[in-house]
């Protein structure tokens, strides 16, 4: 059903409506196909990104569309209803757009955003190592200096388009200083030395590729170093604050997908000459669904805005990502719980949808490492 929004402007209220149609009658008949075969849906990407979707937080200059964060989020939940895997794709592309706007030189931004923000180009993030997931300080890929720029070694996992991308924004260890000696590079696919391991067997957003990428002397010229050298950590933080409010958006627009199929099942089934819709305790159920999917959107808007206010809001987004993320897998769960038998078969797509929600809670940190965020700013406020 129709989420009842607010914009600031008659042009953002025009543009999530174009996203919420595209998202509607592209994406949504394609999903379940889609992610039963494990089909990448790069094509999809090219839409949006030619609708505006990827540049619609940034600069109009490189082809952006200069639009409040809280607007680029809401048009992203839209995509998450009608498919939660492009949806996440989205927020993992956005996000590596946002290292080379707010840390790249004018002619790399000149020369790589307009494909990045127009769709040409789809990015994957490499910050995740085997050893350096929510510790990312701990990473132990090097990127050694060479004669024309560096040399990268070592092995990032978990990265979501893998062997898929276009281009990885990498992080890797440039000095053994824990806290300044990470930086990031704009590293090409199909160079010599990057390869793709075989893609990891995940029980949700099966169309995403997720799978180790390794650097075995993987050459890097000086100018696809971002910011400078010793800055990855600063800008890798940075970019995952904004991230999780991507995920945070993206997981309310999952939870509003498996409302609006819970709703409209429990008007039609009927049970002791009734809908099971007519039961209070089923509409108390409903009504529970209804309040966290508003809350996650709450959250998430909250957050957003402050960002647009360029006031800090990193523990902002740590809560909407936490909320929304628990938000999602207890209202997938319900819906499940609401379609009875048939919410357990893949007749219906809540299953999936409570497939999908699980791994919100673990990825752009997991809601352990969101709790920390909240606590540690909490207490030090106090």
């Amino acid at each position: 059903m129709p989420v009842d929004r607010m914009f600031p402007t008659t042009e953002a209220a025009e543009l999530v409506g174009l996203i919420a149609e595209i998202a509607h009658d592209q994406l949504a008949p394609r999903a379940a196909a889609a992610e039963a075969a494990a089909q990448f849906p790069r094509e999809e990407f090219r839409v949006l990104g030619r609708a505006g979707l990827f540049g619609m937080p940034y600069p109009e200059r490189w082809g952006g569309l200069d639009q409040p964060y809280e607007v680029y989020l809401q048009a992203l939940e839209e995509v998450a209803t009608s498919w939660m895997g492009v949806g996440v794709g989205v927020s993992v592309h956005v996000m590596t757009c946002l290292a080379l706007v707010e840390h790249g030189t004018d002619d790399q931004r000149d020369r790589f955003l307009p494909e990045m923000l127009g769709g040409d180009l789809l990015g994957a993030y490499a910050l995740s190592e085997p050893q350096a997931g929510s510790d990312v300080a701990a990473m132990a890929t090097r990127a050694k200096r060479s004669d024309s720029g560096y040399e990268l070694h070592g092995q990032k996992a978990w990265i979501s388009h893998a062997g898929q991308a276009d281009y990885y924004l990498t992080f890797a260890r440039t000095s053994d200083d824990r806290t300044h000696g990470t930086s990031c590079f704009l590293v090409p696919a199909g160079i010599p030395g990057l390869t793709i391991g075989e893609p990891e067997r995940k029980m949700g957003l099966t169309a995403s590729p997720t799978a180790s990428v390794y650097f075995d002397g993987a050459a890097i010229a000086d100018d696809r170093l971002i910011g400078v050298e010793g800055d990855g950590l600063k800008i890798a933080l940075g970019a995952l604050d904004s991230g999780r409010l991507g995920i945070a958006a993206g997981a309310t627009g999952l939870a509003q997908a498996a409302l609006d199929v819970a709703a409209a099942y429990a008007k039609q089934r009927v049970q002791f000459g009734r809908t099971i819709a007519e039961f209070e305790g089923l509409q108390f159920l409903l009504a529970d669904m209804a309040a966290a999917v508003d809350n996650a959107r709450a959250g998430y808007l909250m957050a957003a805005r402050k960002r647009d206010a360029g006031k800090p809001f990193s523990r902002d987004a740590a809560v909407a990502k936490l909320t929304a993320t628990d938000a999602a897998m207890k209202v997938t769960t319900d819906a499940v719980q609401v379609l009875g038998g048939y919410g357990y078969t893949r007749d219906f797509p809540v299953e999936r949808y409570l497939r999908e929600a699980k791994v919100t809670q673990i990825f752009e940190g997991t809601n352990q490492i969101q709790r920390l965020v909240i606590a540690r700013e909490l207490l030090k406020n106090a």
